[in-house]
């Protein structure tokens, strides 16, 4: 890194507890922690349940904003932010305190078993996609723009909380 700071989208969401109170202690840490600056954050919405595992229904919402931290550094950083909020691993895609997902970093293409930017799923998950749009419509992802991606979404599922 050249000491510019670098724009990322992180989504969150969280399935467990008070939902939006998780979130809202995760959009804090970030920035009180220093990872993110200038945070950003969309609606957040209700959605439902995605994965193998029978559970309750998530609270979702994205948020953008500048980072000084590498990406891997970045990943590192933010799976010890969850830990520290609460979470505990249990089976994928599995009930949860709070995920955070690093979306993208700038333009940079990663590709490792840790890390895969951009997230390799985002184009095809609405309850990503719809909170992104709100922030970064115009943001191109593979060449598609963000509110396009979401435009061909199935929104079934997904309810803007107030």
């Amino acid at each position: 890194m050249n000491g510019q700071p670098r724009e990322v989208a992180l989504a969150l969401g969280s399935n467990v507890g008070d939902k939006a109170a998780h979130i809202g202690r995760a959009l804090a840490a970030l920035t009180a922690t220093g990872l993110v600056r200038d945070l950003e954050a969309s609606a957040l919405y209700r959605t439902a349940p995605w994965g193998p595992v029978a559970q309750d229904w998530y609270v979702n919402g994205c948020a953008v904003g500048m980072t000084m931290v590498p990406p891997r550094d970045l990943l590192a950083r933010v799976k010890a932010l969850e830990v520290a909020l609460g979470r505990v691993e249990t089976v994928r895609w599995g009930p949860r305190v709070i995920d955070i997902d690093i979306l993208y970093y700038v333009d940079e293409a990663i590709d490792t078993p840790a890390l895969t930017l951009p997230h390799p799923e985002m184009l095809k998950r609405a309850f990503v996609l719809i909170p992104l749009a709100e922030l970064r419509p115009e943001r191109r992802i593979g060449g598609i723009a963000v509110a396009d991606a979401a435009a061909r979404c199935d929104p079934h599922g997904i309810e803007r909380l107030a």
